[in-house]
């Protein structure tokens, strides 16, 4: 499960980003149209979990009102950036909201047999950067630190495949809108 963050607020991070890709080489910067914010991950899921999936994490998009985010300050996992191995910006705004939807995510995912993820905390971050070996980022992350990117409303929940072959590329299987409602569930005697 997926955000996507609107084009604008890719432009004014891509513009503030620009100067330090240049100035850090060795990081495997992430390409645009690959930039997400992970809600939560299920790992490989078969037909039949994905088919058990979509109205369960349907109720989960319905039962959440539109967000407001927005990016700012910069971190490194593992913390403290001298061995890093991922450099991100962090989320503001609706982050209760945000983690109430991860973990409402993460519990459909459990119910149809995922178990990716399940023991690790949601960190509310989107990844701008990678490291092949860990490296000390912790100069970048103190440069990064004063980014304060505009707020935007997050209205849609995606569904999101990833292809490792022969690039990564990520494809949008579902897209449901966060309303704030929860979605009436069909009945079981067929009325």
């Amino acid at each position: 499960m997926a955000l996507l963050p609107p084009a604008d607020v890719l432009d004014e991070l891509e513009e503030f980003l620009a100067p330090h890709r240049a100035a850090w080489p060795d990081l495997r910067w992430v390409r645009r149209e690959l930039l997400h914010v992970t809600v939560a991950f299920f790992g490989e899921v078969n037909e039949l979990g994905v088919e058990r999936l979509l109205p369960r994490l349907e109720r989960v998009a319905g039962r959440c009102p539109p967000l407001k985010l927005s990016f700012a300050g910069a971190g490194a996992f593992p913390s403290g950036g001298a061995h890093a191995r991922v450099l991100w910006t962090g989320l503001y705004g609706d982050r209760r909201t945000l983690a109430r939807l991860a973990a409402s995510a993460g519990a459909a995912g459990r119910r149809v047999g995922s178990s990716s993820g399940e023991h690790r905390a949601f960190r509310s971050h989107l990844t701008l950067a990678r490291c092949r070996r860990p490296m000390d980022v912790r100069p970048l992350v103190e440069a990064l630190s004063v980014f304060a990117g505009a707020p935007w409303t997050v209205s849609d929940l995606h569904l999101m495949c990833s292809h490792q072959m022969p690039w990564v590329r990520y494809e949008t299987v579902k897209t449901w809108s966060l309303t704030g409602h929860t979605p009436a569930r069909p009945s079981s005697y067929g009325d």
